[in-house]
């Protein structure tokens, strides 16, 4: 990961962050490792802020546990989640054994995007996640040249992992152009040391390391 040039604690992250903001982290366990390497990334799981009217912070990503209710069904399931902020990033980093980074978008997300937000967290929870084999297949096929400007739409996923997820919302608030495979994107794609670019003239900004409590 790139130098953070700032500090936030956990309270101070959820008080700043706002709907598409970015947060990715790194761990050290056999999984983090393996995700990391299956999809050549410096980071093994990225996540979106939502934060819209009277909700409290949600974060909208994809993950294997389901420790925490999912805030759009009420229910708890495995896979594409909205959860509340504050619990998801403290299971990734107590229970996980996670560092995080918040990357702020700018300019801010407008109205037309956040319906856009709705709209994929409508169509999308609930979807599994892939196996470790999957995982790695679509990475791989995501980058062929024959089939990487082919893009399907986020209602033919049947299975999706975080960046996906976050990828598939991007474009639906028209910050990812078309024409590429949701699986074109991993993890890495959303820390400062790729060059992802974003529409009409937004852009994330440098990773921002966040405190997070153990209790």
């Amino acid at each position: 990961m790139t130098e953070e040039s700032s500090e936030l604690s956990l309270d101070e992250a959820i008080e700043l962050t706002r709907t598409g903001d970015v947060w990715v982290f790194r761990g050290r366990s056999v999984p983090d490792r393996a995700i990391q390497f299956t999809t050549n990334s410096p980071v093994n799981h990225v996540g979106m802020s939502v934060v819209i009217e009277d909700l409290p912070p949600l974060m909208w990503h994809a993950e294997l546990g389901r420790s925490l209710p999912d805030m759009w069904s009420g229910n708890h399931h495995r896979g594409v989640q909205l959860h509340d902020l504050r619990d998801a990033v403290r299971v990734w980093g107590n229970r996980y054994g996670q560092r995080g980074w918040l990357r702020q978008l700018e300019p801010p997300a407008d109205q037309e995007m956040e319906n856009g937000v709705l709209r994929t967290i409508a169509r999308l929870d609930g979807t599994p996640f892939p196996s470790t084999a999957q995982l790695a297949w679509r990475w791989l096929r995501g980058r062929a040249p024959a089939v990487r400007d082919r893009q399907p739409s986020e209602s033919t996923l049947e299975t999706a992992y975080c960046a996906e997820v976050v990828a598939v919302t991007y474009q639906a608030m028209g910050l990812l152009p078309a024409g590429r495979r949701p699986s074109w994107y991993d993890p890495g794609r959303f820390w400062s040391g790729d060059d992802l670019e974003l529409s009409a003239g937004a852009r994330l900004g440098s990773e921002i390391a966040v405190r997070i409590p153990t209790r």
